[in-house]
């Protein structure tokens, strides 16, 4: 059967069904054991893959303006830091290309993955809860998810009928480091006959994000200084203060944002599915912080970017109760993105145009004595063009199909899963007069990736789990075919139209255990690299711009990441507990050296009592020093912050409103991520006291 008839199909099946849903209650928080993001929902302690959750109090307080900031504390997470509004997260130190985003399943639409400097079109406020995949099970949305999925889930297109003739949420928030003021409104309303109202909407605005210390690192300050002290120089530009940049502290200059998004839903939800729609707008204008020049010659730019995407999603799925096909489900999403780097005077300077749609569909079996499975195919198409005197890219296309199959098999403790995907993807270029015509045509890739695995339950509450994958991934349109300066990461980049495909085996052993007072996960992976596509900087200078060629090469990756928590006693109605986190990565790329931007060892500790009316949470995070690094890269000096937290429910865990104090970086310590590519000229915020106030009615 046609898929198009298959989804018609389904789609009748849902509206002829009668009204009968059930309502929800949405104060009732949801299960954080039970994993949605993939085609089969697993609970997370059988989950095959490294996993992490994050909902309720723990996402409140954990909330920034950028995603990567945000799971900046989950373990085998890293950020990017290009500022604080264009953090994207560092899986496993993979990050771009090789990492999605996705918003309810479906990807970001936008051109975050094309340059570390791109903000996601993904606003975290409104997210109700935010999942993280890393290993073979993110395969299932294609191979640019090679590195994981972080997948934001909302309530955009509802999926229950609120109990109640309207329910609100809203959160406001004040972070006095960048004197953050931001607050996000959500709203469903029962329509009657299954229909559901959604209507969203939220705003930012933050100012110059206050630093610990000095924007420039000891070594570019000392080389600032060197310059501020040679002869003048006509050919220089006259308007660079040397020594005014390397005396630049206390505030990241052009780093203040501000951002408003809109959405409405409506969805029909019956006893045998349910069948949505949704729009949403995102508006965001965000500074890129300065690098300041240090030496003489040196171009010194803090371009400020304009972003909109106006998006469209849908979703069906129904409830077959076939004893073969037990549900099907179909998502869409279409987007119009675009954003405009602006001079300092306002201009224009190089514009970003992209129009894309994902569209996927999920069949997903009935148990049958333990084997289930799901089957589907995704289909992806963007039309991608960069119009301006840096556009480093031409106007071209990609478009994607993808088929894929996750089973597994449950024997008494024994658990195994098997999966595989099929991807065929075209890049095209566009060339326009005057670019180079090598860079005319398009490339096709078929790539084939799959995975084994197996859990067995040692005793109740403990797994031990073991998989093994190879996957393959087509190098993207950027990595093709680029070729041009870019104003702002300040490089040209130079891209292969002759790339091969990207090929990676991995290995990853899981333990997971629990109990009523306890809690541990733990995994170590070992990944080998075949053609790993990596951008080398070469040491030329071209327009003025530091040149990066993108290479192949073999590598090998590796690391480990545990995380687990402990009720150490139980006073009264306080509940005391210890908590624990480690992540490490190590990476080489074969004639190289080490891989550029890997974070550095990280160990965190904290220490919590709860009650009905209020939390408490100290913890310590410790960041060793980074001195494995890429030709051309500047390692980082260790570093550790402080956090302290106080929630308070001033009617208990049932009642609707939560206030959040808490203390972040309490110490005002000067610090720098290492996979950030401007770490050197960017530390992290300072110290910043946030108030949250978390509502629901």
């Amino acid at each position: 059967m046609r898929p198009s008839l298959l989804i018609s199909t389904a789609l009748v099946s849902i509206l002829a069904q009668p009204a009968l849903a059930q309502e929800a209650d949405y104060h009732t928080a949801d299960d954080q054991e039970i994993v949605v993001t993939g085609a089969l929902q697993v609970s997370r302690q059988d989950a095959l893959s490294g996993v992490a959750v994050l909902r309720g109090e723990n996402l409140t307080a954990a909330i920034r303006p950028s995603l990567g900031d945000t799971l900046a504390h989950t373990a085998g997470v890293s950020a990017s830091s290009f500022g604080p509004s264009a953090s994207r997260p560092v899986l496993r130190g993979l990050q771009g290309e090789r990492v999605r985003v996705l918003s309810n399943g479906i990807g970001a639409i936008d051109v975050s993955n094309t340059s570390a400097d791109h903000a996601s079109a993904i606003n975290p406020l409104l997210a109700q809860r935010i999942e993280v995949l890393r290993g073979p099970q993110s395969l299932q949305y294609g191979s640019s998810a090679i590195g994981g999925v972080v997948n934001v889930i909302d309530r955009r297109i509802p999926e229950q009928v609120p109990d109640e003739a309207l329910h609100l949420g809203g959160m406001a928030t004040y972070g006095s480091a960048a004197n953050e003021r931001s607050g996000g409104l959500s709203a469903e309303v029962p329509l009657g006959g299954g229909w559901v109202g959604h209507a969203d909407a939220s705003y930012l605005k933050t100012d110059d994000l206050r630093i610990g210390g000095y924007a420039l690192t000891p070594a570019l300050r000392a080389e600032a200084l060197a310059s501020s002290l040679l002869p003048f120089d006509p050919d220089a530009d006259p308007e660079i203060d040397f020594a005014a940049n390397a005396a630049v502290k206390g505030k990241l200059p052009n780093s203040a944002s501000r951002t408003w998004t809109a959405g409405a839903g409506l969805a029909y939800i019956g006893e045998g599915g349910n069948i949505g729609l949704a729009y949403s707008r995102y508006d965001s204008t965000y500074g890129i912080p300065v690098r300041l020049a240090t030496q003489v010659g040196q171009g010194q730019e803090g371009p400020r970017l304009k972003l909109r995407q106006d998006r469209i999603d849908a979703r069906a799925e129904v409830e077959t109760g076939g004893s073969v096909l037990q549900h099907i489900a179909f998502r869409f999403g279409y987007g119009n993105y675009s954003h405009f780097e602006l001079e300092p005077d306002g201009a224009v300077g190089t514009s970003f145009y992209s129009k894309g749609i994902e569209a996927r569909l999920e069949l997903s079996q009935a148990d049958r004595g333990g084997w289930q499975g799901a089957s589907g195919a995704q289909f992806v198409m963007r039309d991608f063009n960069v119009v301006g005197e840096e556009a480093f890219l031409p106007r071209n296309d990609t478009q994607q199909l993808g088929l894929f199959t996750v089973q597994n098999y449950t024997v008494g403790p024994l658990k195994l899963e098997a999966g595989a995907r099929y991807e065929r993807t075209r890049a095209t270029s566009k060339p326009l007069p005057g670019q180079p015509q090598f860079l005319d045509g398009g490339r096709q890739f078929n790539s084939l990736s799959g995975s084994l695995g197996a859990a067995y339950t040692l005793t109740p509450g403990w797994m031990l789990g073991l998989n093994l994958s190879s996957a393959e991934r087509a190098p993207a349109a950027e990595e093709l075919f680029a070729n041009g300066p870019h104003a702002g990461t300040e490089a040209f980049e130079v891209g292969d139209p002759g790339l091969r495909k990207e090929r990676a085996r991995s290995a990853e052993l899981i333990l997971r255990g629990s109990g009523s007072d306890y809690n541990l996960e733990a995994s170590a992976y070992y990944t080998w690299f075949r053609n790993f596509i990596y951008e080398a900087r070469t040491g030329a200078i071209v327009d003025g711009l530091p040149e990066y060629q993108i290479s192949q090469a073999d590598a090998r990756l590796y690391g480990f990441e545990v995380q687990g928590d402990a009720v150490l006693l139980r006073p009264g109605i306080w509940t005391i507990k210890a908590d624990a986190l480690a992540d490490f990565v190590h990476s080489t790329i074969t004639g190289y050296g080490p891989a550029p931007r890997i974070p550095a060892l990280r160990v965190l500790g904290g220490l919590s009592a709860s009650s009905p009316m209020f939390d408490l949470r100290g913890e310590v995070e410790r960041v060793t020093g980074q001195s494995r690094v890429a030709p051309f890269e500047t390692g980082i000096p260790g570093y550790t912050m402080v956090n302290a937290e106080l929630v308070f429910r001033p009617w208990g865990k049932e009642r609707p409103l939560s206030l959040t104090l808490s203390a972040n970086n309490l110490f005002d310590v000067n610090a720098r991520r290492h996979a950030s590519f401007l770490k050197d000229y960017a530390p992290l915020a300072g110290r910043d006291i946030r108030l949250t106030a978390r509502l629901e009615i």
